[in-house]
């Protein structure tokens, strides 16, 4: 996958090192705007660290990242946050009701969720009005995941980073969770970038792949690369978890 001018993360030869283990090793590399890219690989390979130089939570030893062709320092940490959402498998929550949580990204800027909006990202999520006021203690794994999703769209994100967020959901929960991620992708163009490890997701869900391994993309390309990839390496990678 090569950089174009609809490029909205671009990586150029980033190295990131956690005491003397090198984590990240000369990574390049861009992901395309409006589009979904999946991040495969075994554990261990990087990949959430790579998310996490994405949205400035982390700053790389080398190497150089742009957003929308602006380094990656020239942002505002929380204007930045704020452009690139992040989503984790443990989908936390703060105590109380649905609403409260919907509304934790404004009221930290000083701002209010106005109760139509937060009915809006509700429908949004496939998740009906009445929960609003429901607590979170009583939703299951499915419907905190899309709650979590849906409070990550208050700020209207350009960018989202998934890790592994449906990856304690049953099969029929996760297949509702990656309905609703396609459709706010087509919806509001938004670019996904989505670490999984489940390679049918992947295929079924993703426009672009990288693979990562070792602290390395290994192949990049089109979602199908995993049908038929060319690097020995994920190629015995992908035979391994479809066993």
């Amino acid at each position: 996958m090569t950089a174009s001018n609809n490029t909205v993360i671009q990586l150029n030869h980033v190295n990131y090192f956690d005491g003397d283990v090198h984590i990240l090793k000369d990574i390049t590399g861009s992901f395309p705007e409006g589009k979904i890219t999946t991040l495969v690989g075994p554990s261990g390979a990087g990949k959430t660290t790579l998310f996490r130089l994405c949205n400035g939570l982390i700053s790389p030893k080398s190497g150089e990242i742009y957003i929308k062709n602006k380094p990656i320092t020239d942002y505002e940490p929380t204007t930045l946050r704020r452009n690139i959402g992040l989503a984790l498998q443990s989908a936390t929550m703060i105590s109380g009701t649905v609403f409260s949580n919907l509304a934790l990204p404004l009221s930290l800027q000083g701002k209010q969720l106005k109760e139509e909006k937060a009915k809006e990202l509700l429908r949004d999520v496939r998740l009906d009005e009445e929960f609003l006021y429901r607590n979170v203690k009583d939703l299951s794994g499915g419907q905190r995941q899309k709650v979590s999703v849906a409070r990550t769209l208050v700020n209207r994100p350009k960018v989202l980073l998934l890790d592994e967020i449906t990856s304690s959901l049953d099969r029929v929960s996760q297949q509702d969770i990656e309905e609703l991620i396609v459709k706010i992708n087509q919806k509001y163009r938004t670019t996904i970038i989505w670490i999984t490890h489940n390679l049918q997701q992947a295929l079924s869900v993703g426009d672009y792949t990288w693979v990562m391994m070792n602290g390395e993309v290994v192949e990049t390309g089109e979602t199908s690369l995993l049908d038929n990839p060319q690097d020995e390496r994920v190629k015995q990678f992908v035979e391994g978890v479809n066993v």
